[in-house]
């Protein structure tokens, strides 16, 4: 059986997101849904959307450690969005597209707080992203997962950080 531990990020629209991790070695699943709001029996994209709930768009990810890395997932994470803008990405607008990451751990705390620093030294202006301590994942609808696989990628903006081209 494989070992695998658990990472959730929060960087935009969750199609493109959750594109990116999907294609590195390692990742052996990934589910799109909401995190970081209100406490509910269930969440929906509508409830989301409105803002109100609190929670922001989210990958959750199950990895293989022995071949990729929390510190490398970091480092797709701050590609794949600009950690500058608050509560946006690109077309997208609200709180739900807020750059965040859900720690599971202590460890995944201190390598997150320290990737931080580093994007902050290379990155000149404020990032803005959040770390969080993970709290409970809502599953999107059937729909969002696996989004752009199922429709091309032509189907979703895929967004990368304009500082580190």
């Amino acid at each position: 059986m494989v070992k695998t531990e658990k990472a959730m990020f929060g960087a935009g629209c969750f199609w493109g997101v959750e594109y990116e991790f999907q294609k590195m070695p390692g990742v052996v699943k990934t589910k799109v849904g909401y995190s970081g709001g209100k406490d509910k029996a269930k969440v929906t994209y509508e409830e989301v959307s409105t803002g109100e709930t609190g929670h922001a768009e989210v990958v959750y990810i199950e990895f293989n450690p022995d071949e990729i890395s929390y510190p490398e997932l970091l480092d797709i994470f701050w590609r794949a969005h600009d950690p500058t803008t608050e509560n946006m990405q690109w077309p997208d607008v609200g709180s739900q597209y807020r750059s965040v990451i859900f720690y599971f751990n202590d460890k995944q705390k201190k390598d997150a707080e320290a990737s931080f620093k580093r994007m902050q030294n290379i990155i000149h202006k404020k990032i803005v992203t959040q770390i969080i301590k993970a709290g409970k994942f809502y599953p999107a609808e059937d729909y969002h997962q696996d989004y752009v696989n199922k429709h091309g990628v032509n189907s979703c903006h895929l967004a990368s950080n304009p500082y580190l081209r």
